[in-house]
């Protein structure tokens, strides 16, 4: 399941997509509020798009929930199936690829996944306010494998369409049209590593 992905998203580039999404990106941020990393894993901090007064603003948060446990693990995928988010707090995450391993042995296989057609694409996400001594944080809603996932695993992130981002960050729609995989070839597939089988 999706626990890595890159963020290499050009500030520019996302400045253009709010535009013309026509969605208000707050006057004091800079591309210094977007980050770039290879790789963002597990307890990184990443940047987190949120509604914010008229506009929406990116926000550095934890990748992953703390344990909601003792001895628990960090919850970094949420399942979306048969659940309400109509009074989470929903975020996106942005991010120019996605990444899944397959294979049984070490190391295994490597694929990034990217959004056809777009420079880049956002993943659904909840995410919570600071809380004792853990930051603010957000973690992925994932769903069903589409025919684009299908082949590499049995669940997948849940990537929203850019026409579909307000909507799920401000519920303009339902949730069930909203958290569901994209039509076959939406997504671009690449072999980044071959791993040991």
């Amino acid at each position: 399941m999706c626990n890595a992905y890159e963020q290499h998203v050009k500030w520019v580039e996302y400045c253009k997509m709010m535009q013309d999404l026509e969605l208000g990106i707050p006057t004091q941020q800079t591309e210094l509020d977007l980050p770039q990393s290879d790789m963002v894993r597990i307890n990184d901090m990443a940047p987190v798009m949120r509604p914010a007064g008229n506009g929406v603003e990116l926000a550095q948060m934890n990748f992953s929930f703390p344990p909601g446990r003792p001895k628990g693990g960090p919850v970094f995928n949420f399942r979306s199936e048969g659940r309400d988010f109509s009074k989470s707090l929903r975020s996106l995450i942005p991010a120019s690829g996605f990444f899944e391993y397959v294979g049984t042995k070490y190391p295994k296989s490597q694929y990034r996944f990217s959004l056809v057609g777009a420079p880049f694409l956002c993943i659904a996400g909840l995410w919570r306010e600071a809380e004792g001594n853990h930051p603010a944080s957000f973690t992925m809603l994932t769903t069903s494998p589409g025919p684009d996932i299908a082949p590499y695993h049995d669940r997948q992130v849940v990537v929203l369409k850019p026409e579909d981002w307000a909507a799920w960050l401000y519920l303009t729609k339902p949730q069930s049209e909203l958290l569901r995989p994209l039509p076959e070839h939406s997504l671009d597939v690449e072999l980044v590593r071959q791993g040991a089988g």
